[in-house]
């Protein structure tokens, strides 16, 4: 027996999962599937003599797919839907005969959920308005800006236990050991297996006692033993460079999702000051306005960053 509720987990972040259960879900989605596609929208399946169309299949797989597995092939995941939505219809039906949907407690909901989807219909509109060429690539620009003088330094380690361990380390590179190899013979770090090549790095993205040696070494040099919360490095620095910023493309989604949230959030700021609000659980000098809902709180602006060495 097919398990619908199973398939009816919500996706946290869709108006109608976060109002929805059992029969408010169907409501919600037999009103939005009406106005979701224009053009031909093939009938999938008959249930009762009703029908269920392509679009409806697209709009369930919008709210079911966070709870489907990711390696489910195509053809399963639309069998999965197009079953769940038949075990709706069934159910809806029932729900409709006990007149379950005309309880005040159920209208409450449906209002709540029509109301969220309008208000997520607006923050979207807006969003994928400020979506503009010029505006990707200005917070693109500006952020590329910020990083350019950042210096980054190319090194490799060895880590050990002792400090007695590090100065014999010294001695053995003094006398013409290869760095890369005795990093394989003897560090204890997990990139020992790559050298002790942990590429390029800031002096924010590794512990403050390592970036100071690090920074502090011409290209080719070796450090005397530094100790950190790890054990004793010894470090060599293969190149120095200023820090350039990724390729456009690279960093796209992180600035899409920044434009997006940050023209959201200004709507839900504008309309609130435009809005006539009256607070009546608190005294009026308490009432004042939080922030923006959280669906359109603006992510932080993305800094355009390389993916760094993790701190050490």
């Amino acid at each position: 027996m097919r398990n619908f509720l199973r398939l009816a987990k919500p996706a946290s972040h869709n108006a109608v999962t976060l109002v929805a259960a059992g029969s408010l879900a169907i409501a919600v989605l037999a009103w939005t599937a009406t106005t979701y596609a224009a053009g031909p929208d093939p009938v999938l399946a008959r249930v009762n003599g009703s029908e269920i169309h392509e679009s409806e299949l697209k709009l369930a797989e919008d709210e079911l797919g966070p709870s489907l597995p990711a390696q489910m092939d195509p053809a399963t995941r639309h069998e999965n839907i197009l079953n769940y939505l038949i075990d709706m219809k069934i159910v809806a039906k029932a729900a409709n005969d006990r007149k379950l949907g005309d309880t005040d407690d159920f209208k409450n909901h449906l209002e709540f959920a029509r109301q969220r989807l309008l208000m997520d219909a607006l923050l979207n509109a807006d969003g994928k308005a400020a979506l503009t060429d010029e505006a990707e690539h200005k917070v693109y620009d500006d952020a590329a800006k910020q990083i350019g003088g950042d210096q980054e330094v190319h090194a490799r380690h060895i880590l050990v236990e002792s400090e007695e361990e590090a100065k014999q380390v010294i001695e053995e590179l003094k006398k013409g050991a290869d760095f890369a190899e005795l990093a394989k013979k003897k560090s204890k770090d997990p990139g020992a297996s790559d050298g002790g090549d942990l590429g390029f790095f800031t002096k924010d993205q590794m512990v403050p006692e390592f970036s100071a040696a690090a920074f502090s070494l011409e290209p080719g040099k070796i450090s005397d033993p530094v100790k950190s919360q790890f054990g004793w490095h010894v470090i060599k620095v293969e190149e120095k460079r200023n820090r350039k910023p990724p390729e456009f493309e690279q960093v796209k989604p992180q600035i899409d999702s920044y434009i997006t949230r940050k023209a959201q959030a200004e709507t839900v700021t504008k309309l609130r000051a435009e809005a006539k609000v009256e607070r009546l659980d608190k005294p009026a000098d308490a009432a004042k306005p939080d922030a923006a809902a959280p669906a359109a709180k603006p992510d932080a602006a993305p800094a355009a960053k390389d993916a760094g060495a993790p701190k050490k």
